[in-house]
């Protein structure tokens, strides 16, 4: 989930749109197996058309448009009707999508995109240079309450339209994680005319170049998804070459894990997201449903400490608390394999990931020493640690949209684990909306409501670490989100990330990039926990892809079962 706050909308009903031509889907699958789809469990002849029913556990968006805010189930649906400019495989190499090539000058500061030629959104507005520009300063005005786009396009200066074809971007300074940043669904393109709506019609049916239009939008039931007729050039790695198959989707919301289990079990829906573990397992048991691993880029799942306010502006605090908290006995046995831990603050999917075990052992006896050193060496009556009449508190809001059941039951062991060394932790379940305002930035000279938060951010590539570690980004976005809820402000930290995201030498990139995770990691700032987990299961329908950008499914190729 890329995190953002989004503002509180009116959702409605939206229009029927005309289709148009679109533009090209680069379509990666991650299915358990190492299949290429989603293939193994079906049964019955694949046929054409009909309706996909995808039942999602995810909060349902106030907003439809991925520009406005950016968190994951914006990007869940959007796959569905908007594309972005690049695609990326799964070595994490960048390939074309609606733009065909690219080029850099040699200062880093000036890159000329080349436009597929013919491509019109599904109003019938051209995809040229001029759109692309209006969608970047859409991007970047302030009023568009942006956050994870917003950062994305931070740096582009200026756009400048070349001609119908071909755009110019101007940097204020060189940007090493840019085509990156433009391969998620948080930068998709979207017809001007559609912005030019206002926020309130676009946030009810964006209109993009993709293999879906946005028909209709009932809020807390559905969302009807129908088919672009026009759409004619898929990507290299789907082998539809035209219209997709499905006639139309039905993009349910239904919170419930064991409804939705419940409802592919039964047939009545095809595709559900966010499954129990037990619900995975089962699966992989064999039969009729399939299961697609495709976990998601940037960071991992993990508990982040809030480094600015007691007690963890201490890294003996933090290191107390990581020693005490004995993850690994609860990931096994909660998620029954589902779930490898990690070492590490970014994806496995990432590349430049690194990894250091011997950071996050248990030893409760060194974390007691940690504790008396740093001056929390009383005990009060219920077995908690105190210092100059404070407990040892740790507040941890839970987002009970993004973590499942799975996830709060190990928060609950991390809990009973680390009272055996003195921490009274505190958890808050509480909605998306909720969860949000917990996190929100303090009043000046205020303090945060929270010590510790699990708090997954989905960015393409390792510039997340940027957006998750930087000083800078201890300011909030203009959606009113800031991504840092570590609140690390380190000078030696923002040197090497200001330098990788400068740097043009992979091999340095990489250099930077791994001594900016020793730097996270040896500073406690974090507790890893595990890939973000991104699973579907499948029922009746066939040939489900996942993007290999931020890993959500795509439907162009995707056929009922007879």
């Amino acid at each position: 989930m890329a995190a953002a706050r989004l503002p509180a909308l009116p959702a409605r009903r939206g229009t029927r749109l005309a289709a148009g031509a679109a533009a090209l889907t680069l379509v990666l699958a991650a299915c358990s197996g190492g299949g290429g789809a989603d293939t193994a469990g079906t049964s019955g002849e694949p046929v054409e058309g009909g309706t996909l029913v995808y039942a999602t556990g995810d909060a349902e968006p106030t907003c439809l448009d991925p520009h406005v805010g950016g968190n994951y189930p914006q990007a869940l649906i959007s796959t569905q009707y908007l594309e972005p400019l690049v695609g990326r495989d799964a070595e994490g190499e960048i390939q074309p999508w609606l733009a065909t090539d690219w080029q850099v000058s040699d200062d880093g500061l000036t890159w000329d995109l080349t436009l597929a030629e013919g491509i019109t959104f599904t109003d019938g507005t051209p995809l040229d240079a001029e759109a692309v520009k209006v969608n970047i300063e859409h991007l970047q005005d302030p009023d568009t309450a942006s956050s994870t786009g917003w950062l994305a396009v931070q740096k582009i200066a200026e756009v400048e339209p070349v001609d119908e074809t071909h755009v110019r971007l101007h940097l204020s300074e060189p940007d090493s994680a840019l085509l990156e940043s433009l391969s998620m669904q948080w930068a998709a393109m979207q017809s001007p005319a559609g912005i030019a709506r206002g926020m309130e019609e676009n946030c009810a049916a964006p209109i993009g170049t993709g293999p879906f239009v946005v028909a209709d939008w009932v809020p807390q039931q559905h969302v009807i998804l129908e088919r672009n007729e026009d759409y004619a050039t898929p990507g290299p790695q789907a082998e539809n070459d035209g219209a997709a198959h499905l006639e139309r989707i039905e993009w349910r919301f239904l919170p419930d894990p064991a409804t939705r289990w419940a409802a592919l079990q039964s047939g009545e829906v095809h595709v559900i997201d966010n499954p129990e573990p037990e619900a995975i397992t089962a699966a992989e048991a064999g039969g009729e449903i399939t299961h697609i691993d495709a976990p998601r880029p940037g960071s991992v799942n993990r508990i982040e400490l809030n480094s600015a306010q007691a007690p963890f502006d201490d890294v003996r605090v933090r290191q107390a608390f990581v020693y005490s908290a004995d993850v690994d006995p609860g990931i096994e046995t909660l998620y029954q394999g589902v779930a490898t831990r990690s070492h590490s603050p970014l994806s496995s999917v990432e590349p430049m990931a690194y990894s250091d075990p011997s950071l996050f052992v248990t030893d409760l006896e060194e974390a007691e020493r940690l504790l008396d050193e740093a001056g929390w060496s009383q005990v009060d009556d219920e077995g908690y640690r105190v210092r100059d009449g404070e407990r040892l508190t740790v507040r941890i809001p839970v987002s009970t949209n993004q973590s499942v059941a799975a996830e709060q039951a190990l928060f609950e062991q991390i809990q009973a684990n680390t009272r055996r060394v003195g921490f009274e932790v505190v958890l808050t379940p509480l909605d998306l909306s909720a969860w949000y305002g917990a996190l929100a930035a303090p009043e000046d000279g205020g303090e945060n409501q929270y010590e510790a938060v699990s708090a997954p951010y989905t960015k393409v590539g390792p510039d997340v670490l940027r957006i998750l570690y930087h000083s800078d980004s201890t300011v909030p976005a203009p959606s009113g989100y800031f991504a840092n809820l570590s609140q690390v402000t380190d000078d030696e930290l923002d040197a090497l990330l200001d330098e990788a995201a400068r740097s043009t030498d992979p091999e340095r990139r990489a250099e930077l990039y791994t001594e900016v995770q020793k730097r996270v990691l040896e500073g406690y700032y974090i507790l890893p926990l595990y890939d973000q987990q991104n699973h579907f299961l499948t029922r009746g329908v066939t040939d489900v892809r996942t993007l290999g950008t931020v890993s959500t499914p795509t439907f162009v190729d995707a056929r009922l079962t007879s």
